[in-house]
């Protein structure tokens, strides 16, 4: 069968040789990643991710009843693709405190969310002990939420502020009912790179300590990767491989996140966007790349629910979840996607595409197959 699918695509030698590999269940290099960025056409991509997907997850696609929470948009950091960040008393700027916070929150768990998820600004002089305190309130008014929260930038400021190490911040969250972490602000792990995108943000090296260290503490993560900026497909396989790394080491990583630049209303504006065929061929080559990782996930209100649905044939196997309309940080960056849809809807768009929709937990236990 093998020499049949290789014979049928009539590939050239470097793409045969990938394509066996992938096909043997044998793990590509990051030069692999880049030959099939450059060269391997679309139909090959689906097919190879598709075939990686299988074996992870079968013909299923995830979703979650879930939303979002963003306690403020004020930020210490200066990243130059961000459309979101604001100063204290600019306009546009919002800061939540944590009785406001727990309000919004009960107004969504009432829909009979399962997971809240918390992201924001790196607010100046928050400490630890306030995002404890935080995370405990929302615990106490709705203890069936799974929490999730706080990019590995956010926490690692809050443990600098209150002086304490890596490990101690997150105990202290876990012990007020942190239960798994986002992977956001990993963008591009290049250092060079980063100097010039988020000059000011967490090392890439950082950022890799603390996910490390959450896993080592049962804590599971997600992981990203910001693309369609300034880097080029050695600074994406760059990555992937530094994830793939860690995860060899820890098995902490539930999914990985590609994350589109938008160009709304930032620094980069003058930088077109990257196109669908990009998109696509940029999920296909990580979920083939990321043999490790289990789930990949299509984040819709980046990319568009009429994207996400063709993303589930180029190695996708999650949609996130309904949203609720709860998230600024794409809309601000100039996404016309409503960040809400209903499970009914979810289901809809998996089965138009022939795959088997199922509702998951936080932690990818299944609830529900539709």
């Amino acid at each position: 069968m093998e020499n049949d699918i290789i014979s049928y695509l009539n590939l050239d030698s470097n793409l045969k040789k990938i394509t066996g590999k992938v096909l043997s269940s044998e793990r590509i290099t990051p030069g692999d990643a880049v030959e099939l960025f450059l060269t391997g056409h679309l139909g090959l991509l689906a097919v190879l991710a598709d075939i990686v997907k299988q074996r992870n997850t079968g013909n299923r696609v995830f979703f979650n009843h879930n939303f979002h929470i963003e306690p403020t948009n004020i930020c210490i950091n200066h990243c130059k693709f961000c459309s979101y960040r604001r100063h204290k008393g600019e306009e546009g700027a919002w800061e939540c405190s944590i009785d406001e916070i727990v309000k919004k929150v009960s107004e969504h768990a009432a829909s009979g969310a399962n997971e809240v998820h918390i992201v924001g600004g790196v607010y100046p002089g928050r400490d630890i002990y306030y995002y404890s305190d935080m995370i405990r309130a929302v615990k106490q008014k709705e203890p069936q939420l799974h929490i999730k929260a706080f990019t590995a930038v956010e926490i690692d400021y809050m443990c600098k502020i209150a002086g304490v190490s890596i490990k101690e911040g997150l105990k202290e969250l876990k012990d007020a009912g942190l239960e798994s972490m986002p992977g956001g602000g990993a963008e591009i792990f290049d250092e060079t790179l980063r100097a010039k995108i988020c000059p000011d943000k967490t090392s890439s090296e950082k950022w890799l300590e603390i996910h490390a260290a959450a896993h080592s503490m049962g804590i599971p993560t997600n992981a990203t990767m910001l693309y369609g900026l300034i880097e080029d497909y050695n600074h994406r396989a760059d990555h992937l491989d530094r994830l793939r790394n860690l995860q060899d080491q820890t098995n902490g990583f539930n999914a990985f996140i590609p994350l589109k630049f938008r160009n709304g209303n930032n620094a980069f504006s003058d930088i077109r966007e990257t196109t669908l065929i990009e998109d696509l061929k940029n999920y296909a080559v990580s979920r083939i790349f990321l043999d490790n990782i289990p789930h990949l996930k299509a984040y819709w209100p980046m990319i568009g629910k009429q994207a996400a649905r063709l993303a589930l044939e180029f190695g996708v196997d999650d949609l996130d979840g309904t949203i609720d309309n709860s998230t600024r940080i794409y809309t601000m960056a100039g996404s016309d996607e409503n960040p809400s849809a209903s499970r009914e809807e979810l289901v809809q768009m998996i089965r138009e595409m022939n795959r088997i929709p199922v509702e998951r937990d936080s932690v990818y236990n299944v609830l529900a197959t539709f």
